[in-house]
């Protein structure tokens, strides 16, 4: 399952690197976003850690191995997703929004998030 976010409004950069911050906590995840998909060739193949360390965000060394989803999951009009390895449960699916929520209130960004 995948649940797919759709910022709306700026601040979207910003708002990528918050969700890219809540990855990093989710192990039960991994993830797609336009810069990664844009660069996956570049730095992120090669040094997963440095791509995020530029960001501002830190990956543990274990996380660097997952956390960028494989499957070739199409964005489509999403700008970020969260890859779930395994069936998440509703709980999971809260605890993600409850997050996601306090990211963006305090970046000021609005979202809407699907899961298929």
């Amino acid at each position: 399952m995948i649940s797919y976010v759709k910022i709306m409004g700026p601040p979207i950069h910003d708002a990528i690197i918050a969700l890219e911050k809540i990855a990093v906590d989710l192990p039960k995840t991994c993830i797609m976003d336009h810069a990664i998909l844009e660069n996956v060739s570049k730095s992120i193949a090669s040094d997963i850690g440095g791509w995020f360390d530029n960001r501002g965000v830190i990956v543990p060394i274990e996380r660097c191995k997952d956390i960028i989803s494989k499957t070739g999951e199409s964005l489509g009009e999403y700008d970020f997703y969260f890859e779930w390895t395994t069936k998440p449960r509703i709980d999971d699916i809260v605890m993600l929004i409850e997050k996601i929520d306090i990211a963006f209130k305090q970046i000021g960004a609005m979202y809407t998030i699907t899961t298929k």
